[in-house]
């Protein structure tokens, strides 16, 4: 006999959805059109952070490592990890922005390979002419490979660009498709993916001014996020901040410099792990290098975008100089071997 399907409902909304017997909250939500905040999909980086205010969850898959005790104490889950134990009660905020936005699955030909340095490549892909990509930016697609694993890649193109899509990808030592692309992948090559996917997007509702932090290829959706702005003539100040390791792996600093000419109140803060003797610029982790250079960061909408180390500390120094939890976003993902189709 079948187990029966537990019901979840949005607080906040009243909205009701079920959830498949070992289905998380967050795959049942999607399943449903309900849009809930999510980003990495594997527990590590708190993006899809809800409360349960009834019922209780398991976490069968993957521990929800990006909770402090406390949290769980308090009644927080994760939402792509936990699975109901029956009939749910949580808060959530629901994101209707991206509702309406198909999930797709495409394939796309490799149009060009350029190395940015020698462990970064620009990818761009050839979308197919009767389908184009409708996207937010910031958002991530899913390289689909022919074993089924998958790699999540940015979109680091604007979402103006309709007919090719960017990525920026980093050589990892283990990952299986970044050996490819490094090493035998050749212009008119198909690939298959599924998106866009992922909740990492401009908010229109405010008008605070902006922080853009990344780390590393996290540089990649914050590439999108400014086109677009500038595209739309968006008047917010807009404070970029990168960290990288070298001088050397600043890969797009020309065309940051082509954005400031074109927004008046672009700013650009580079920020060195390792600085050469000659750099006069910040250096250290770049979210203390944001404490450092912005006075007034509790009036700002902050969105970050890289490693899971990066964004977890950054979360942690903004809450405590003030920046309210619902103006934090951010973009989480990890340098990891490739990994298989998640359990949803």
């Amino acid at each position: 006999m079948s187990q029966p399907a537990n019901q979840i409902t949005v607080a906040s909304s009243g909205r009701s959805f079920s959830a498949r017997p070992g289905e998380t909250v967050l795959s049942a939500a999607l399943r449903h059109g309900i849009v809930l905040p999510y980003s990495c999909k594997n527990g590590t980086c708190a993006s899809c952070k809800c409360r349960i205010v009834e019922g209780t969850v398991g976490y069968p898959y993957n521990p929800p490592s990006a909770l402090e005790f406390n949290d769980l104490y308090a009644g927080f889950g994760l939402s792509c990890q936990a699975v109901p134990e029956g009939d749910l009660v949580i808060e959530a905020r629901e994101l209707e922005q991206v509702a309406d936005i198909p999930v797709r699955k495409l394939p796309a030909r490799v149009e060009s390979l350029e190395k940015f340095t020698p462990e970064i490549m620009r990818l761009r892909l050839k979308l197919p002419k009767a389908a184009r990509l409708q996207f937010l930016a910031g958002q991530y697609i899913d390289i689909i490979q022919a074993d089924g694993k998958r790699r999540a890649f940015s979109i680091a193109s604007a979402p103006s660009e309709t007919d090719f899509i960017e990525l920026h990808i980093k050589h990892v030592s283990g990952g299986g498709f970044t050996g490819q692309v490094f090493e035998t992948m050749k212009p008119k090559d198909i690939l298959r993916f599924e998106g866009p996917l992922g909740t990492f997007f401009i908010r229109r509702s405010s008008d605070r001014p902006l922080i853009l932090m990344g780390g590393g290829t996290g540089f990649a959706p914050l590439k999108s996020m400014v086109e677009e702005l500038i595209e739309a003539g968006d008047p917010r100040p807009v404070g970029l901040f990168w960290g990288v390791r070298t001088e050397a792996d600043l890969y797009a600093s020309k065309l940051i410099g082509t954005w400031m000419e074109q927004h008046p109140d672009l700013s650009f803060t580079p920020v060195l792990v390792e600085p050469g003797s000659d750099w006069s610029g910040e250096s250290g982790l770049v979210h203390e290098a944001v404490i450092r250079q912005v006075a007034d960061l509790a009036d700002h909408d902050v969105y970050m975008s890289g490693p899971p180390a990066m964004v977890s500390a950054g979360r942690e120094a903004f809450l405590g100089a003030g920046v309210p939890e619902d103006r934090l976003f951010y973009d989480s993902f990890d340098f990891a071997p490739d990994v298989p189709i998640n359990q949803s």
